[in-house]
């Protein structure tokens, strides 16, 4: 299965730089590596199925896909799985954004709902 998830992330990603687009795929600590080691924008998005915010912003999400400009990977990470990168980032809350450009962190954000309000934090690692 992990296999298959890796793949479905790489025709992402490949899908996204022909594209320029954002693209929303599932948290790897392999994928993270791969962005950060090249240098690309990146953005960690902290996510409960249970949290409205969250599927708010998954909403917000799918209307900015279809933003050419804003080229950057966003990898949902699973608030209630990924207890040790919580706690390596210091993230005290879901629906947090942390936003990267390769390994430095350039924004961090919670609880921001509206696409305008999200695709300003995702534009500081452009």
């Amino acid at each position: 299965m992990k296999h298959k998830t890796y793949w479905a992330f790489g025709l992402t990603l490949l899908a996204a730089s022909w594209a320029q687009a954002l693209t929303v795929a599932p948290y790897s600590a392999e994928a993270l590596n791969k962005l950060q080691a090249a240098g690309e924008p990146v953005a960690l998005h902290f996510h409960a199925d249970w949290c409205p915010t969250c599927r708010a912003q998954d909403k917000a999400l799918e209307v900015l896909k279809a933003d050419t400009a804003l080229n950057i990977a966003v990898l949902t990470v699973d608030y209630d799985k990924e207890s040790e990168l919580k706690k390596q980032l210091k993230v005290l809350g879901q629906s947090t954004f942390v936003v990267y450009r390769g390994k430095v962190e350039k924004k961090r954000q919670i609880g921001e709902t509206s696409p305008d309000g999200i695709r300003m934090a995702l534009r500081a690692a452009l």
